[in-house]
């Protein structure tokens, strides 16, 4: 029964077309009726009595009612019935994601050189490069979240805007990510595409973390983070700015909380190809209705659309109405 509930109509004001299918074919049996014309001057009984085809007309399949058929099967075709979904083709074409930077002063720290904001940049072109074509947008957070490029095709230009982020820059002190999350899935949500979110920071306040969870319980993208941030065992060079080493379990928990994958950076690319891979499966096992569209079975019908209006081929096969 789980199709039954699905059924509905892609287009469902072609069965306005029902109308005057049903109008259309009163005229033609109203025109093909022989004693029409008679009605209102005999009584019922004695004109049945008189009309020679009186008893081979009734119950008989005539032209008029295959006209009708027809019109009906087209039309039911034309409105696009269907009750299951299908891939779209071009779902992984249409896909976007938003890099969502944190930038604080905690991300000038250079236990990651040059720094953990800078190599965050600089993994932002790795992956625009390894995703190239995909449309892609950019997010910078601090105590709040603002756009700085909305989803582009160009990784360019959102590589300049990326580059230019600085701590100063930032109107308000803090590290808001539900906030910057929220944005990212407000972006999404407009642009009506499949999408997911990579998260480029350091570290994630854990009273955030619920907030996350509630984000992707209520249809958020996938969150992916990048931890930029080096071990308890990394020395930072003197003159770096304070910041406290990675805390791996408590990022894993809030990638999970996204419904996401925590990676950790590394000096090659595997920490960005691992980024792609995950960004690529939140693409393909999107919920219904992201990355998906209803299938027309509506070509189903042609069959019969063709063999009700077969008839009308033949010589003679024709319905009038006047």
């Amino acid at each position: 029964m789980s199709w039954l509930t699905a059924f509905h109509f892609l287009r469902p004001a072609w069965l306005l077309l029902l109308l005057p299918a049903a109008w259309l074919t009163w005229l033609a049996l109203r025109r093909a009726d022989p004693s029409g014309g008679w009605r209102g001057l005999m009584a019922p009984q004695l004109l049945d009595a008189l009309s020679v085809e009186a008893g081979t007309q009734r119950g008989r399949l005539r032209p008029p009612h295959l006209l009708f058929g027809a019109l009906v099967v087209g039309s039911v075709a034309l409105a696009g019935p269907t009750w299951e979904r299908q891939p779209t083709p071009f779902a992984q074409d249409q896909a976007a994601v938003f890099l969502v930077v944190k930038v604080t002063p905690s991300m000038l720290a250079q236990d990651i050189q040059p720094s953990r904001l800078e190599r965050g940049v600089q993994k932002i072109g790795d992956f625009l490069q390894l995703k190239a074509g995909q449309r892609a947008g950019l997010i910078a957070y601090a105590g709040t979240a603002h756009l700085a490029m909305p989803l582009t095709s160009d990784p360019d230009v959102i590589l300049d805007f990326a580059s230019a982020l600085t701590p100063d820059a930032m109107p308000e002190a803090g590290a808001d990510v539900v906030a910057a999350v929220r944005l990212a899935n407000q972006r999404l949500q407009r642009a009506a595409v499949p999408g997911s979110i990579v998260l480029l920071a350091d570290d994630v306040d854990p009273d955030q973390v619920d907030a996350l969870r509630q984000l992707h319980a209520d249809g958020g993208a996938p969150v992916h983070i990048l931890a930029l941030a080096g071990g308890a065992d990394v020395v930072p060079p003197p003159g770096s700015p304070p910041a406290p080493p990675l805390d791996e379990d408590r990022m894993r928990e809030a990638a999970h909380a996204g419904g996401g994958d925590l990676v950790v950076v590394t000096p090659d690319d595997s920490d960005v190809r691992s980024l792609a891979a995950g960004v690529a499966r939140g693409i393909r096992d999107a919920p219904a209705g992201k990355g998906e569209a209803w299938r027309d079975m509506g070509w189903w019908l042609l069959p019969l659309l063709a063999i009700l209006l077969l008839p009308f081929f033949r010589h003679g096969g024709a319905v009038v109405v006047e």
